[in-house]
């Protein structure tokens, strides 16, 4: 609806629920995750800022960088990543349950 209205703003925040709950789904979160990414950079005016998060244990950092980065191309945006998130101190992870570390997030200007 936005987007057909032409409207953008300075700042958005994804924050969608777990999209791959193991890993036999994290083809269909991709498209998920790509799907809402390319919106939001369609939306976000030159400048502005995108947070994105993902709180899917089965999709890593590096490819959750890489479906935002394949949504900022489709999108015919230029984005650079300003800080890589992931959760506080206050949310310690286990050394046997690396799954642990589930949420994951990117900082990202639109150019």
């Amino acid at each position: 609806e936005f987007r057909a209205e032409g409207r953008q703003f300075d700042l958005i925040v994804l924050d969608p629920p777990k999209f791959a709950p193991s890993a036999q789904h994290i083809d269909r979160a991709a498209r998920a995750y790509k799907e809402i990414n390319l919106v939001g950079m369609q939306l976000l005016r030159p400048g502005g800022l995108l947070f994105t998060y993902s709180c899917s244990g089965a999709i890593s950092m590096e490819l959750f960088q890489k479906i935002v980065a394949g949504a900022a191309t489709d999108a015919r945006s230029d984005a650079r990543i300003l800080r890589r998130l992931s959760a506080g101190t206050d949310h310690p992870m286990s050394a046997a349950f690396p799954e642990g570390e589930y949420l994951k997030g990117l900082l990202l200007e639109k150019v």
